[in-house]
């Protein structure tokens, strides 16, 4: 089991901006924010936490959702909040049977996913 996640970013208050936006749809908030980073989460736990840095290549982060309208909520407010399209929801039987999954680009690159397994 994971705690937290922490990514480096390029533009801080631009990526901050991004995830407020993007995570929204999955009821994940921004709950802490200092001068080196933001955490986001829920029920007062961040787990998921945007700096100030260098990124690393080749970042992939997945999001559980409870269902796949919140994917495509998901997908609809990360595009609308810059963010690149990296596969629209949908099915992917090739990972597994019921698979529902979004896949789009934040500003530094890394490939953000929300996923419901259904």
């Amino acid at each position: 089991m994971i705690d937290h996640l922490a990514l480096e970013v390029r533009d801080y208050l631009r990526s901050k901006d991004f995830y407020v936006v993007a995570l929204a749809p999955l009821e994940i908030d921004l709950l802490a924010e200092f001068e080196d980073g933001a955490g986001f989460g829920r029920n007062g736990k961040a787990f998921f936490w945007v700096r100030p840095g260098e990124p690393a290549a080749g970042i992939h982060v997945a999001f559980a959702a409870p269902d796949t309208d919140t994917v495509d909520a998901f997908y609809a407010a990360a595009i609308g909040a810059g963010g690149e399209d990296n596969g629209p929801p949908g099915l992917r039987p090739n990972y597994h049977p019921g698979y529902y999954g979004a896949f789009v680009r934040d500003p530094d690159g890394n490939n953000v996913e929300a996923v419901h397994r259904g």
